[in-house]
């Protein structure tokens, strides 16, 4: 399925180009050696990417950029509220396990919101990296990106922050909570 092109208004755009380029400068321990004037230019040749993080900061994410991957010549923008971000909260993981969920099942689920809005969820190796730039998910939990050798046993990942420690955990792919939602990723 092709997905639809989403632009800004200029408004919009001026109000969250000046959100993120406060939180940016706000944070610089985030991306140390990482300038914002390069990022801003890049960001306004992306309108897509640009909608994504509206999308990101709608839902209280509270995107930033947490590093810069050489490899792929992308910034990398993160959800870095401090609990799982509040509008994205009680999804089950993916469409399957929404679909196969029969009794009271949830609105939505963390892949299909995460596709629609265009980021990625963290993978494990993402959410412990996340760990290194604060304390997050102390009172909530995020899903993260599952094995698919995992998934085909009907479980998927989630995480959080206890104790000064990183936990892993698993689930029931159709199960939901009111404090677990998902952390995004999305490559500029």
């Amino acid at each position: 399925m092709k997905q639809a092109i989403h632009t800004l208004t200029i408004e919009q755009q001026a109000a969250l180009l000046a959100a993120l380029k406060e939180r940016f400068l706000k944070h610089m321990n985030r991306h140390e050696g990482l300038s914002w004037n390069p990022l801003q230019e890049r960001l306004q040749q992306q309108p897509q990417k640009l909608w994504s993080l509206l999308q990101m900061e709608n839902t209280a994410g509270e995107p930033d950029v947490i590093g810069y991957d050489k490899a792929s010549d992308a910034y990398l923008f993160v959800d870095c509220s401090t609990e799982s971000p509040l509008g994205r909260r009680s999804l089950c993981y993916d469409q399957g396990a929404l679909e196969n969920r029969k009794k009271n099942p949830p609105i939505g689920s963390a892949g299909g919101l995460a596709q629609e809005m265009g980021i990625e969820l963290l993978d494990e190796e993402q959410y412990r990296n996340l760990q290194q730039f604060g304390v997050f998910d102390v009172k909530s939990s995020s899903w993260i990106r599952t094995p698919d050798s995992m998934r085909l046993l009907s479980g998927a990942l989630f995480g959080d922050s206890r104790y000064d420690r990183v936990f892993i955990y698993h689930n029931g792919a159709d199960s939901y909570y009111a404090s677990r939602g998902f952390r995004g990723l999305l490559r500029v």
